[in-house]
């Protein structure tokens, strides 16, 4: 009789600790290297300084903003643009692991870099741009410009009237006295504690508010100046979350929150030269302003704007032939509308003047 085989079953619910070596694990041709040697060359002497954290002082280290600058650029060439799924793959995906190299990681702080420091990157993708010009690695000569809807992390039910906000401000407030008074009195340190972190929640929520209610007052200025067109449209809100955020109707035809993403790329290489956020629900208008940018960032005008239709406005074209930094040529494909008694699409027969 044939004795049975012997063989070591998987066994996942046993805890173990595993030896490894991340050098060893990335190849060394591998594009998350070239991503860190990227960042190592950059100047983020202002993102060091603004480190509240020092030697010999209280306080907790933050991560290395290299690390955090070097995760985000490896996640925007991935495609990726979660903060929580950024913080997955820094647990998961080797690559991610390599570069955070045991730093400690979470969702909140990847998404508090980069929102607090906008003009840094800002900064960075400028001078990054221009040493690839500087290279002869990219042109301005041809720049396509494109606008596309970004959902902001914001619901519905976070949108307020000027009223709503006034409540919220009010309600806050007297809440904010009692927690002071409480802490005043409150012998117990770690009580104490408790409270002060409840106060330091409320005068976020109050400072929320009150950005929210300045934001406001900016759309009701706008609402006057376009009196016509908002007349159609309910009570001016904004949200006490995201208050610069506005509802767009998105191409699945829902209307969602939302932020209007300008982006403008050099077509050949594939390269973003600029990036702009806007709370206008379309692009029309967007060329000009977006070639001025381009100006201010490089001191150069592109030869050559390629945008979609309805992009530049016959304003546009004709001020851009004429720029004060080099005369643009604008392509654009003509405007498409619907022929109801045919079904189907025509493009519009448009001439821009001086063009």
């Amino acid at each position: 009789m044939t004795s049975e085989a012997r063989f070591i079953q998987a066994d996942r619910s046993q805890t173990r600790w595993d030896f490894m070596d991340l050098e060893g694990l990335l190849p060394p041709e591998h594009r998350a290297r070239i991503v860190w040697s990227f960042v190592e060359d950059l100047d983020l002497s202002p993102l060091y300084e603004a480190i509240k954290s020092r030697e010999g002082e209280p306080g907790r280290p933050p991560p290395d903003p290299a690390v955090l600058l070097a995760l985000w650029l490896y996640a925007t060439i991935d495609g990726v643009g979660s903060a929580r799924h950024l913080d997955r793959l820094t647990r998961s995906d080797v690559a991610y692991r390599w570069i955070a190299g045991g730093v400690p990681l979470n969702y909140h702080g990847l998404s508090d870099f980069r929102v607090e420091h906008v003009q840094v990157l800002d900064r960075l993708l400028t001078e990054s741009v221009t040493a690839l010009i500087g290279e002869g690695l990219v042109s301005l000569a041809e720049i396509a410009v494109d606008g596309t809807k970004v959902r902001a992390s914001a619901s519905r039910g976070s949108f307020k009237t000027m009223e709503k906000l006034e409540q919220v401000e009010a309600a806050v407030e007297k809440r904010l006295t009692v927690l002071k008074a409480e802490i005043e009195r409150d012998p117990e340190a770690c009580s104490r504690r408790k409270k002060a972190a409840q106060e330091r929640g409320a005068r976020q929520v109050k400072e929320r508010a009150a950005r929210a209610r300045t934001v406001l007052k900016q759309q009701k200025q706008r609402a006057k100046r376009h009196a016509a067109a908002e007349a159609k449209k309910s009570e001016v809100k904004v949200s006490l979350s995201d208050p610069e955020a506005r509802n767009m109707r998105f191409s699945d035809g829902a209307v969602r929150p939302a932020y209007n993403a300008q982006i403008a790329a050099a077509p050949r290489k594939g390269i973003i030269i600029s990036a702009d956020i806007t709370e206008r629900r379309n692009d029309s208008g967007l060329a000009a302003p977006m070639v001025d940018n381009i100006v201010t960032r490089y001191g150069k005008t592109p030869e050559k704007l390629l945008v979609d239709s309805h992009y530049a406005t016959c304003e546009d074209i004709a001020a851009l032939a004429e720029h004060a930094a080099g005369s643009v040529q604008v392509f654009a494909p003509p405007p498409i509308e619907r022929d109801d008694r045919e079904g189907a699409r025509q493009p519009q027969s448009q001439t821009c003047a001086g063009t």
